[in-house]
């Protein structure tokens, strides 16, 4: 049989609708497989999205709802609005915070002895924050400090009246509105919003962070600030931190005075602290000091949000910390008795009249010489005199002081300038200086 020439096709041709071995690899089915893995993204990345809003608003509302608003005390200072004083012109967008550390020795507190039920202000600090945002001041009032203390509202319902007696005493008798009312009284500053922390709350805080570093001159064995520390620098969390912030009697002279100038520096290291790690960059970071936060005080209506407390934040972040200036209201032993403190004025109506006009305040070194041409008297010198300004009740007998007419003199001098010219150069410390670096 012949050969048959005719050409046919190779056998192993592709079957009918496969593409071409040549095809391009952008074949038809490449074009659906890249849109699948593309929905599929689209859909995890929404669902995180979704998630992540999701968990967002749950931790937003938490923290929210940690804060705890001190209603009563709104209520009070409403009731009083006309007795209270009206911001200058000068000081217009300044804010004025008043810090208290309460001593309460109810529910988790009770280990601190003492007496429940009663409750006095610890530790008070006037923050003023400037209209600019660039400067803030935070000022000391001592806990001993004699007072002309208002007729302030009673947690029974009945009405206290004015009397001479130490600071610390206002809170006890009337809370935090008496507090507030009299720390207007004797400086003529509008306090704008308040906080309020107990011990607790103080250590829970601090153990947020980390921890705070400071410097211990020489060992530490106090037994009832619970504190027993080598000398050298250390880093204090809670416990440790709050008995370092307490102890009186067994630190430097045992002065209060003393004592304020260790919670200033503790102060200005925990500012450090936060800054240098980045704290309030970092959500990790930054979510457990929050949580810290918001749980651990009460406040005034207008602060006591989550929101308020971030604006708050973004204000102090802002400055720059050797624009934030710690120092004591300037003040000597009472000359009735030594155990208590009286203002050294004019120094501290001096003090109180910047901070009115939202003026800034200049601090060298404690137990530095003031500079030429600053008052010498700006300290705490016993050799000041006290001379006019507010608070000028005191300077009569004790017996004066429990009247309405001592506590008319005080408000009257309150609102005085106290002394024209520029404000002295106080004691104290700016929040940039390592206390550490100086041992």
């Amino acid at each position: 049989m012949a050969e048959d020439d005719t050409e046919h096709p190779p056998t192993d041709t592709p079957p009918t609708g496969a593409p071409p071995e040549d095809a391009p690899p952008n074949g038809p089915g490449r074009p659906r497989r890249r849109r699948r893995w593309l929905m599929i993204t689209a859909g995890v990345v929404a669902f995180l999205l979704v998630a992540s809003g999701v968990l967002l608003w749950i931790a937003y509302r938490k923290l929210d709802g940690n804060i705890r608003t001190d209603s009563t005390t709104d209520r009070l200072l409403a009731k009083l609005e006309a007795e209270r004083p009206s911001r200058t012109s000068g000081a217009r967008g300044a804010e004025n915070i008043l810090l208290i550390g309460s001593d309460d020795r109810s529910g988790s507190n009770g280990s601190y002895g003492g007496q429940a039920g009663t409750e006095r202000s610890d530790t008070t600090i006037l923050l003023h924050l400037a209209a600019d945002r660039k400067h803030a001041t935070a000022v000391s009032v001592p806990r001993d400090v004699m007072v002309t203390v208002p007729a302030c509202e009673k947690p029974d319902g009945t009405r206290s009246k004015p009397v001479l007696m130490q600071f610390n005493q206002a809170f006890e008798t009337g809370g935090p509105a008496c507090s507030i009312r009299t720390v207007e009284q004797l400086s003529g500053i509008r306090i704008d919003h308040y906080v309020i922390l107990d011990f607790s709350g103080f250590k829970t805080i601090v153990n947020a962070i980390g921890g705070v570093e400071v410097c211990v001159p020489q060992p530490i064995h106090d037994k009832d600030a619970k504190l027993d520390l080598p000398a050298g620098r250390q880093t204090l969390r809670g416990e440790q931190a709050l008995g370092y912030v307490r102890a009186r009697e067994s630190l430097g002279d045992g002065s209060d005075t003393q004592r304020m100038g260790r919670q200033q520096q503790f102060l200005a290291a925990l500012i450090r602290k936060v800054e240098s790690q980045g704290v309030l960059l970092n959500p990790a970071r930054l979510w457990p000091v929050l949580n810290a936060a918001t749980s651990s005080v009460r406040a005034d209506s207008g602060l006591s949000s989550l929101g308020a407390l971030y604006d708050l934040t973004q204000d102090l972040r802002g400055i720059p910390s050797a624009n934030v200036v710690f120092l004591t209201a300037p003040r000597r032993p009472y000359r009735y008795d030594s155990d208590r403190d009286e203002f050294v004025q004019p120094q501290t109506g001096q003090l109180f009249t910047a901070l009115r006009d939202d003026l800034p305040v200049s601090v060298r070194p404690p137990g530095s010489a003031p500079s030429s041409g600053a008052s010498a008297g700006a300290g705490a010198g016993p050799n000041a005199s006290p001379g006019a300004g507010p608070n000028a009740a005191q300077n009569a007998s004790p017996r004066a002081g429990s009247g309405e007419a001592a506590a008319a003199a005080t408000t009257a001098t309150a609102t005085a300038s106290p002394s024209a010219g520029a404000s002295p150069t106080f004691e104290g410390r700016t929040a940039d200086v390592d206390a550490c670096a100086q041992h």
